[in-house]
């Protein structure tokens, strides 16, 4: 099984934590869809042999599109490739988009899944990051979602700075209370070239508390863990039943079709990415190019990949697959570099398993990082 994403590259405005490739000018948008659906003409033969089994909007905000819009990209995805009968199709949106109308007509259309990007219920949280919704409409947006919707996900952000611990607390606790089957939940971070960051060299914003961060983290698997959640990748938590099967697909290592400016791809041999600026991604598709750069994974890429996705799972790492598919080399090096780290209480082995404890999960990024190699062949 396969997935396709899809990324709408418009904003309403731009958050000022955020380095994702947008553009808050519209002008474009019914070029850029055409451009979208030619790009999946253009690459079908990638996944003659695939079944998609996931679709997926990212951005961007892709609740800027219409729901006819939406409808058009869904069903060149049809016409081009193989898909299963009930496919995981997910939507990001933004609350200040997600009317009653605008609602009702996304439950009348393809999309099965909704991800709301709440990023906190305090006003004063929304306002240090731009973000184009207030604390009123975060509430309303999932109340109305959830008479149309089951399979709904909201984000929210911690180790905001103010942000103190109670102020945390409410935030889980608020969405606890509206019964959300599923929260990703991601600690905000100083991308270079963000207004964020100039804030904080200028002083405006104080810089970052790590500390803070892991202490909220930690909260956070605890409150969700005993209201039933399981932390199956470090930022996801979903009820049983309600795992991403998008996300999922991404950390397992299966293939996937990007499409759009910025997006990635993956076959399991090469990794590629589209150019990151509408205009010349609208001229290359125009012209039947592909505007990619691609680049081939050595063994060494795949089981640095694999032990960077892996730890971040509930999965782990398996130990079998590392000596079936990576070599007895490979396999000797992970298990004398992981040694140390479950000496320390942050690595564990369980059914052939090599994965994270509950100390080491807020580092498993860094774990996994001294595991990596430089080169092994």
């Amino acid at each position: 099984m396969s997935g396709i994403y899809i990324h709408i590259p418009f904003c309403k405005q731009a958050c000022h934590y955020c380095d994702f490739h947008f553009s808050t000018n519209m002008g474009k948008k019914e070029t850029m869809i055409l451009a979208l659906i030619k790009e999946l003409e253009l690459r079908k033969d990638e996944f003659k042999d695939e079944v998609v089994e996931t679709i997926y909007f990212g951005g961007g905000t892709p609740s800027v599109l219409d729901t006819i819009e939406i409808d058009r990209i869904i069903g060149a995805v049809y016409s081009n490739c193989t898909v299963v009968a009930d496919p995981e199709i997910t939507l990001e949106a933004n609350p200040d988009d997600l009317s009653k109308d605008k609602i009702e007509e996304l439950e009348k259309s393809s999309i099965n899944r909704l991800s709301i990007g709440i990023q906190s219920f305090f006003e004063e949280d929304l306002k240090l990051m731009n973000r184009a919704h207030n604390a009123q409409e975060a509430e309303a947006c999932i109340a109305l979602a959830q008479v149309y919707f089951d399979n709904i996900s909201i984000d929210l952000i911690y180790g905001i700075p103010g942000m103190t611990n109670e102020r945390w607390i409410s935030n889980i606790e608020k969405a606890l209370a509206f019964g959300v089957p599923h929260i990703s939940s991601y600690a905000l971070t100083v991308e270079p070239k963000t207004a964020l960051k100039t804030f904080i060299d200028k002083g405006l914003v104080p810089p970052l508390d790590d500390e803070l961060a892991e202490a909220h983290f930690h909260i956070l698997v605890q409150k969700l863990s005993a209201a039933g959640f399981v932390n199956y990748e470090i930022s996801n938590f979903g009820k049983p039943g309600y795992f991403s099967l998008n996300n999922t697909a991404y950390w397992q290592g299966k293939k996937y079709l990007g499409i759009g400016p910025s997006a990635h791809s993956y076959d399991g041999i090469r990794r590629g990415w589209n150019i990151n600026n509408n205009a010349k991604y609208i001229k290359a598709i125009a012209q039947n190019e592909l505007p990619m750069e691609t680049e081939v994974l050595s063994k060494t890429d795949r089981y640095n990949e694999y032990v960077m996705t892996g730890l971040r799972t509930i999965w782990g790492v398996s130990l079998e697959r590392i000596k079936t598919e990576f070599g007895q080399k490979f396999y000797a090096y992970l298990t004398q570099q992981a040694q140390k780290k479950i000496e320390d209480g942050l690595l564990y082995i369980e059914n052939d398993r090599l994965l994270v404890s509950k100390k080491g999960k807020f580092l498993s990024d860094g774990i996994a990082a001294d595991l990596f190699l430089i080169n092994l062949s």
